[in-house]
């Protein structure tokens, strides 16, 4: 059978073509055989009815820094992702979901090498466990297919699956990236095959200082896996994880200090060292058994232990968090496979607990007080059920549907507490969501789809963690947010152009908003959030490529973005000064969305072994907070950038040298905005820059 490499549509802006020889263009562009796992059900691509982006390692490879999931991501419309201080912490939202999160990622499915990121609540903390020089391939799926994972995936399923060595004794490479602000990456693994397993173990050192004043970052992180297959019916993936991570923080600026220099730290992260250290294990195992009669048995087991502390500008914030989990599915398929219907059956179940010993200390300018402000043991748990039926009429029509119920519980024990006080209690949410999708495909390079989804969006760790009242506690006054989303789209071949289109209608009820008041509660400096009635979007999704001739590709992106309140009457925004009076109204646009987001990537092969690309990423303004005062908002901007590639063989080694320059302008710009009481709302992106990367492999 053919390899066919879906590299099409989603390839990131800073990326190189670096294949020495190119497939023909159908089969270079166009997904014909692919198969999407991260659906629960291996899907081709063809038959897929959900809105799905592939990014593939050969682009994974040859990023500019290979730091954070904003590189990988850039072309993968639907997607925003704000890169907090030029380093490894990220903001990462799909549709508009998730974009007011302070730390972490919310509403969004991650699993790497099918073992969840998420914690019960379906919060993210980090991305630090993903090193993408090791990475096979990214599928990005949005909207109603994250009704597949509850609670944890109402906008959508980022499954990211790393590499398998080579079937060799033993084999390795090595990589290197040196660049700006004195960032670099060392990078290396080694793997083989031995007897029946096929194993994998990379490291890799990361630092840098940033673009701005009090970004300093560094991580060193080690990944194992193994695939050990006994027999052909039985394959097991054990796998094994460390990371640990310091990062600074800078904090957002006032717009005059961005205007006097991008380049500054808001006074308070200096003054009191905000910074966050993480330290992380994970151990687990997938595995698959296929048992007679089209019968199949998935499962996977885990058990993550992390150390995390944060310095803000009032607390030392100390979390011991161990997070086990497991998920069992049986699928069996009914019907010939050689017949006209078929249909696959899934029943399967999710498990997830958490639990979070936690105390804050004061942090007195940078210098750790020994009283203690609160301390106290936080469980958690998810249970989840679910079933798949997918439904195969004939070459041309596919259904596929779901029903799933969540029931998350969340129990604080205040560890401090006496008699006058005491922050123990308990915030429970539990919801039935359903997904239907149907897929037609007259032809091998048209496709048709149209999807409905549920969302169930329950308040995250991070949001209940943060209450208002005082340290210590639960945010009591949140509920769960629930969506409706709706989809139709089409992907396929049109002449040399291929493409694929979305768009979508969601209904989002109960949204959450975010506001900051200095010196309340214990959240990062005074961050809180609440439940602000509902909003809707409507959006359009665009990928497309095209190779006008051999040495030439052309690639773009575009995403549109129209998502506005629906309250019944204005909300106030709650201020530090109460003299100033802001509102959320009917009709205003969501904070931090900006409604046209366009990237663009043009590579040239000039040699056989020689590349050259040129970038362009543009974003139209955003505003701070849902008051959309003219005045406040961020302006939008456009970026350009270019990058050259060799590829190289010498002395029975072979790699790639690639050179990359990003912004080249030296554009000054806001690359995102989140609301602050003392105006400091701005993230002032980065200047120019200049990478180099050196990969040898044997």
């Amino acid at each position: 059978m053919k390899k066919v490499l879906l590299v099409s549509l989603f390839v990131p802006v800073d990326l190189l073509v670096s294949q020495t020889s190119r497939p023909d263009t159908a089969e270079y562009f166009y997904p014909g055989e692919v198969v999407i796992s991260a659906l629960r059900i291996d899907l081709p691509l063809s038959m897929t009815p959900f809105s799905i982006s592939l990014v593939q390692q050969e682009k994974l490879t040859v990023l500019p820094r290979g730091a954070a999931v904003d590189e990988a991501l850039k072309l993968v419309p639907g997607v925003k992702v704000d890169n907090q201080a030029n380093g490894k912490r990220v903001h990462l939202s799909i549709r508009g979901q998730g974009i007011l999160t302070e730390t972490g990622i919310r509403s969004i499915k991650i699993l790497l090498d099918e073992l969840p990121l998420n914690d019960p609540t379906g919060f993210v903390p980090d991305l630090y466990d993903v090193n993408y020089d090791v990475v096979e391939r990214i599928e990005v799926s949005r909207g109603p297919a994250g009704s597949l994972y509850g609670g944890a995936a109402a906008s959508g399923i980022i499954n990211i699956i790393t590499q398998n060595t080579s079937h060799a004794p033993i084999s390795g490479s090595i990589a290197m990236t040196s660049g700006s602000n004195n960032f670099w990456k060392g990078f290396g693994q080694f793997g083989g095959d031995a007897k029946d397993v096929n194993y994998l173990v990379s490291m890799s050192r990361t630092a840098g200082d940033g673009y701005r004043i009090h970004t300093h970052f560094w991580q060193s992180a080690v990944y194992a896996k193994g695939t050990y297959s006994p027999v052909s019916a039985i394959q097991l993936t054990p796998i094994v994880s460390w990371s640990d991570t310091y990062h600074e923080n800078p904090e957002g600026l006032s717009l005059a200090q961005f205007l006097s220099d991008p380049k500054l730290a808001n006074p308070d992260a200096i003054r009191f060292n905000e910074h966050m250290e993480m330290n992380r294990m994970t151990g687990g195992v997938a595995g698959v058994i296929r048992l007679p009669g089209g019968q199949e048995v998935r499962f996977n087991t885990y058990v993550r232990h992390s150390h995390y502390t944060e310095a803000n500008n009032r607390i030392f914030d100390h979390q011991s968090l161990t997070t086990p989990g497991t998920s069992v599915q049986y699928s069996c398929i009914f019907g010939p496979s050689s017949g006209v219907v078929s249909n696959e059956v899934s029943l399967g179940t999710d498990l997830q607990w958490q639990v979070n010993d936690e105390h804050l200390n004061p942090n007195d300018y940078s210098v750790k007080v020994d009283s203690v402000l609160a301390k106290q043991r936080t469980r958690q748990s998810g249970a989840r059920i679910y079933l798949i039926d997918v439904l195969n009429m004939n070459a041309s029509w596919n259904l596929m549907g779901n029903i799933r119920f969540d029931n998350i519980r969340n129990k604080l024990t205040d560890l401090m507490a006496t008699d006058s006080s005491n922050n123990s209690g308990s915030a429970d949410f539990s919801n039935v969501t359903g997904r239907l999708g149907v897929i037609f495909s007259p032809s091998p390079t048209l496709t048709l789809f149209g999807n409905w989804g549920q969302g169930f969006i329950p308040p995250s760790t991070e949001e209940l963690g943060t209450n208002p009242s005082g340290y210590g506690g639960f945010n009591r006054n949140l509920i769960a947010a629930t969506s409706n989303c709706f989809e139709i789209g089409s992907r396929g071949k049109i002449v040399s152009i291929d493409y694929s289109i979305t768009g979508f209608y969601m209904l989002t009820r109960n949204d959450f908003d975010r506001y900051r008041i200095s010196g309340r509660g214990h959240g990062e400096e005074g961050t809180f959030y609440k439940n602000v009635g509902a909003s809707r979007r409507f959006g359009l999704e665009l990928s497309a490529t095209c190779q006008p001739v051999t040495p030439l590709v052309l690639q773009l992106a575009y995403t549109y973005s129209h998502f506005k309140y629906d309250i019944a009457a204005p909300i106030p925004i709650l201020m530090d000064d109460t003299t100033i009076h802001k509102f959320i109204r009917n009709g205003n646009w969501l904070p931090n969305s900006p409604q046209h987001q366009i990237m663009v990537d043009i590579d040239w092969k000039v040699l056989s072994r020689l590349s050259f690309g040129l970038t362009a990423e543009a974003l139209s303004k955003t505003y701070i907070d849902g008051a959309n005062i003219e005045s406040e908002a961020a302006p939008g901007y456009t970026l350009v950038g270019s990058r050259i590639v060799y590829n190289w063989a010498a002395f029975g080694f072979k790699g790639t040298l690639a050179g990359h320059i990003r912004n080249i302008t030296n554009k000054m710009y806001i690359a995102f905005t989140e609301p602050d009481p003392g105006e400091n709302a701005y993230q002032p992106g980065a200047g120019r820059e200049f990478f180099l990367n050196l990969r040898i492999s044997p």
